[in-house]
């Protein structure tokens, strides 16, 4: 049976693992979903059409599954999915989906969202990805696998986050951020591969390269674009990593960071 504190409220409809621990004073909504092994802390408030996957953890009074603060929400059937092993910490606010943004918000597995951030509705975040302290995350954004943003990030609606990219903190970005980069700034700048990210990854000193030198062929070799992207196809061939960055670049809809004088390192 879940381990619930007696000034906890559990709606009935509710479907809690057995291995639950609910602490005091939190609420748990009728349409809440939490899997094995998932702690929820005191005066946390989970509501909607909300599902959390196996051992995450929820800290004191983070708010998940509010409406979207979205003007033309009318209160329909849209949902907020959690994967497993997240955690989430005081004060953090996840909204639902909408109708028009695809009804749901994701968050992935393994990630660490620290206290006070914001993620808006409809947004698609991935796995192992952290986002830092007073983080805003505008609604209908993307924030890819291994991301990180810094403290007070704003990421403006639409934008999105690639791969393994390091936002300081403080920066605003309204452009999508390239896979595998460091960018900074209000608004933000492209300012670096990211390369202490991709050794904790684990990538290979030749893949670390490769990345490299298609960031140098894309960003400082003042080519067009097109012709960068085609000069990287021929001189760098099939090499997973540099494909899923000319795939980001080719598909960005609102387009993408770039550097200052101070180029790509």
């Amino acid at each position: 049976m879940p381990t619930i504190h007696s000034t906890a409220c559990v709606e009935e409809g509710a479907d809690l693992a057995s291995d639950v621990v609910i602490g005091a004073f939190a609420y748990v909504g009728a349409e809440v979903e939490l899997g094995s092994g998932v702690e929820v802390g005191v005066h946390a408030t989970l509501i909607g059409r909300t599902r959390i996957g196996a051992d995450c953890r929820i800290f004191p009074h983070a708010c998940l599954g509010g409406a979207p603060q979205d003007r033309s929400f009318d209160g329909g059937p849209t949902n907020l999915e959690i994967g497993a092993r997240t955690q989430i910490r005081e004060h953090v606010t996840i909204n639902v989906g909408t109708e028009r943004g695809g009804r749901s918000t994701r968050v992935g597995d393994d990630n660490f969202i620290m206290n006070g951030a914001h993620i808006g509705h409809d947004c698609l975040v991935g796995n192992h990805t952290t986002i830092s302290s007073f983080c805003g995350i505008g609604g209908h954004t993307q924030i890819d696998d291994f991301a990180v943003l810094g403290a007070y990030t704003g990421l403006h609606q639409h934008a999105r986050v690639g791969e393994s990219v390091m936002v300081a903190a403080g920066s605003k970005l309204s452009l999508d951020a390239p896979p595998f980069t460091m960018v900074a700034g209000d608004r933000a700048r492209l300012v670096g591969v990211n390369s202490i990210g991709l050794r904790r990854r684990g990538f290979s000193p030749k893949t670390r390269g490769q990345i490299k030198h298609a960031f140098h062929l894309i960003f400082q070799s003042k080519r067009r674009l097109e012709d960068a992207l085609a000069l990287v196809d021929e001189e760098i061939g099939a090499v997973p990593e540099v494909e899923r960055l000319t795939s980001f670049l080719r598909e960005s809809g609102r387009g993408f960071c770039r550097s200052g004088a101070e180029g790509v390192t």
